[in-house]
């Protein structure tokens, strides 16, 4: 039986690096790796973007190649469907619900975009302390956009570990009745509400209390 995320009789659409760039707004090899990773979970899976939450997407980083997977996928932070894992690891894995099947796909230790142009490692310093010039600049934003392609020409097991995991399914986004907070005045969901002296306070204006642990 077909599960109702799965598309393998049908053809899939998956947005092109063109719009992942677009919706970025500027070619890099980090982008480039989100949009390979996405592009491969989709695959694996046999499935297309996301409508309704029937994916979800764990991402191990908050770096450029999240945008590319919001882009391919449709999993977002405000569909519920896009989950933060702050491990500061090039690694996405990708969930269908209603087959539970999940695939990780995770950057390898021995990629490394500095071994495709060795120039990049001596133009970045001065592109990080703002010290370029405008001729290196553009040679950098030249030597990435290279980079960028040459990642998308390479077969995707000599850059990323794929397989197939066992993932704990994280329920779908709830509706929380709202509250004020007694301090600013504003209105906020009551899951994430804090109580003191009594009253519910949002995050901001709660005095955390704490002696050491």
């Amino acid at each position: 039986m077909t599960s109702e995320c799965s598309t393998e009789k049908t053809t899939r659409n998956i947005p092109t690096f063109e719009d992942a760039a677009k919706f970025h707004g500027h070619v890099c090899p980090g982008l480039t790796i989100g949009y390979i990773a996405a592009r491969e979970g989709i695959e694996k899976l046999e499935t297309k973007r996301d409508v309704d939450e029937e994916l979800v997407t764990i991402v191990e980083n908050d770096a450029c190649g999240v945008d590319a997977v919001q882009v391919l996928t449709g999993c977002t932070i405000g569909k519920g469907n896009l989950i933060y894992k702050d491990y500061a690891k090039q690694a996405f894995t990708f969930i269908c619900r209603d087959s539970g099947k999940a695939v990780r796909v995770a950057l390898k230790a021995s990629f490394n975009i500095d071994d495709i142009d060795p120039e990049v490692s001596k133009l970045r310093p001065k592109i990080m302390a703002g010290t370029a010039t405008d001729e290196e600049e553009k040679e950098y934003r030249d030597r990435m956009d290279d980079i960028s392609q040459t990642m998308r020409q390479t077969p995707v097991d000599e850059m990323f570990k794929v397989k197939f995991v066992d993932a704990e399914i994280p329920r779908k986004a709830r509706i929380f009745n709202s509250v004020r907070c007694a301090k600013c005045g504003e209105m906020m969901a009551e899951s994430r509400a804090r109580v003191q002296k009594g009253d519910f306070v949002c995050i901001p204006c709660y005095e955390e209390y704490t002696r050491g642990w």
